[in-house]
């Protein structure tokens, strides 16, 4: 309907073509002759019509409904009341779809367990009002017995609310261009005919002869409802309940089993399916906030590599600034040979290695973001707290926090530098956040450094980093929940600092923790490098 395949002026005539064809299919024991069976899977095709386009639906409606009655019925209210009775169920179906379109407007009908409840209550509802009116209309012409309009309201009910309930949500999403890719990436897969398999398997187990089954083992129906809902969400169960209820009614219809109780059945399979898109609907729900999770932790990341990134292009640029302006006094010289010609020279050789530093740079940071790829270099461990802590000193002055680094040894982690920077840079912002808290002349950071040999690791000598502060430290209860996305201690922290860094840590094979106590104690422990040969700038992992 919305972006149909069809031609504008084939849309309403292939509505009623498939309103007809769903009446002939579903006009299973029928009451006294009359439009009164379980199973009336249409409405949902005319609420889904009504959804899309509004009143236009109404004559298109009216039409299949009179037709219903003349192909398939034969009419039997006489071609006045048979009228009449279309109109009233065209006003009344069309006041439900009125509603649903209101609240639920021309999308996301069930994308949501609240909207879903919404839309079981409308439905519901309005088929009982519709149904009453559209019972009493018929008692009135004296085509109902006497005493008989309790038991065809609830009969007609149970048929337009199955139908609906079961059939209207993979109706919806054929309904429009983004539904039908969603449900042909959704269901085209192997595993959808696995749980296919599985239904017409549990079909034939449960009922085997229709006609005299009791449905004792109906709840075996629930299995590929299950599976079809955990692993593919709301489309995969949208398409496995309508199946079932095909199934069902085909069996029902070409065994002629008139005699077993059809509305019971019915009213079992609006359950099974109500269960199941509840099931689907909170598993697509939680792969939604996996996905903004996600998405949450990259943009954490981009923010944490983009202070990175200004740091480490900071100083090829200054350098370049520099070394351009040495290239532009030498020019006004006007001198290209000799001692200023070799200068001249040797500034644009420099200036190219930064140009190709500041490069290489941003080469890495996007390599990281697409595929997560690091490069792996021995880093100096003094080298790296020297460089981190420099960016801190302005504030480390303006708060009055007194920075202390024990004398590191000189040893070299394994390490990519631009992500570990980022982990240190991320632990030294919170130990400062912490100490702020404390009275001036209390504010204090320690950074220290340890070797951690392989029996107490396991895995190979470790460098540990510890960096301490006097803050208030951390309970065993923040201690359990830390490192869980969204967890903060800070007022205005996002809580994903720590998680990203933890993630860079086993990322390269080390770890990042925090310890319980009195003041704050955050440790992170990295493979040692060392070297090959004594003098030589030459690493392998330790």
């Amino acid at each position: 309907m919305t972006a149909s395949p069809l031609p504008r002026y084939l849309v309403f005539p292939a509505f009623i073509a498939l309103y007809l064809l769903f009446d002939w299919a579903t006009y299973i024991d029928p009451l006294y002759g009359l439009n009164i069976t379980p199973w009336n899977p249409d409405p949902a095709l005319g609420l889904v019509c009504w959804l899309v386009y509004g009143w236009r639906a109404a004559l298109p409606w009216f039409i299949a409904l009179v037709l219903g009655e003349i192909l398939v019925r034969g009419m039997p209210a006489g071609l006045v009341l048979t009228l009449l009775l279309s109109v009233w169920l065209t006003l009344g179906y069309g006041l439900i779809g009125v509603v649903l379109k209101r609240t639920f407007g021309s999308s996301g009908v069930f994308d949501s367990r609240n909207r879903l409840f919404q839309w079981v209550l409308i439905v519901v509802s309005g088929a009982l009002l519709n149904d009453m009116v559209y019972m009493s209309l018929l008692s009135l012409a004296g085509l109902i017995p006497p005493g008989e309009w309790g038991a065809v309201v609830l009969r007609f009910g149970i048929g337009d609310m199955v139908g609906v309930l079961v059939s209207m949500p993979l109706v919806w999403m054929l309904s429009s261009a983004h539904g039908r890719q969603r449900l042909r990436v959704t269901v085209w897969r192997y595993e959808t005919l696995g749980y296919l398999g599985l239904s017409i398997v549990v079909l034939t187990l449960v009922f085997g002869t229709i006609v005299t089954s009791e449905f004792k083992h109906f709840y075996f129906l629930f299995l590929p409802v299950i599976w079809a809902a955990s692993r593919q969400g709301l489309y995969g169960t949208a398409l496995m309940v309508f199946v079932l209820q095909l199934g069902i009614g085909a069996l029902v219809k070409w065994n002629n089993a008139i005699n077993i109780e059809v509305p019971e059945l019915q009213m079992l399979d609006a359950m099974l399916a109500l269960v199941g898109f509840s099931i689907g609907i909170v598993v697509d729900e939680l792969r939604q906030v996996s996905n903004d999770l996600k998405q949450s932790l990259r943009l954490a990341a981009a923010g944490e590599m983009a202070a990175a990134l200004a740091h480490e292009l900071n100083q090829p640029l200054t350098a370049l600034g520099a070394y351009g302006k040495a290239c532009e006094f030498l020019l006004e010289r006007n001198d290209s040979g000799g001692k200023d010609g070799e200068m001249l020279k040797n500034a644009i050789q420099r200036m190219i290695a930064e140009s190709g530093r500041a490069a290489d740079v941003v080469r890495r940071l996007r390599d990281f973001f697409r595929t997560g790829a690091m490069k792996l270099e021995p880093v100096d461990a003094a080298q790296l707290v020297s460089t981190v802590s420099q960016q801190f000193f302005a504030q480390l002055r303006e708060h009055g926090v007194a920075l202390e680094v024990e004398d590191l040894p000189p040893l070299a982690m394994l390490a990519d530098r631009l992500q570990i920077e980022l982990v240190l840079r991320n632990l030294l912002a919170n130990a400062l956040d912490a100490v702020q808290e404390q009275p001036e002349g209390e504010r204090r950071i320690t950074v220290s450094l340890q070797v951690l040999d392989s029996k107490r690791r396991g895995k190979g000598s470790c460098l540990q980093l510890t960096v301490e502060d006097s803050g208030k430290g951390v309970s065993a209860e923040l201690a359990a929940r830390l490192f869980e996305p969204f967890v903060s201690s800070k007022a205005t922290g996002m809580g994903l600092g720590l998680v990203l860094s933890r993630a860079i840590m086993e990322a390269h094979g080390g770890s990042l923790w925090a310890e319980v106590g009195d003041h704050g104690i955050f440790k992170m422990a990295l493979p040692l490098a060392r070297r090959v040969v004594e003098g030589q700038e030459n690493y392998v992992a330790a």
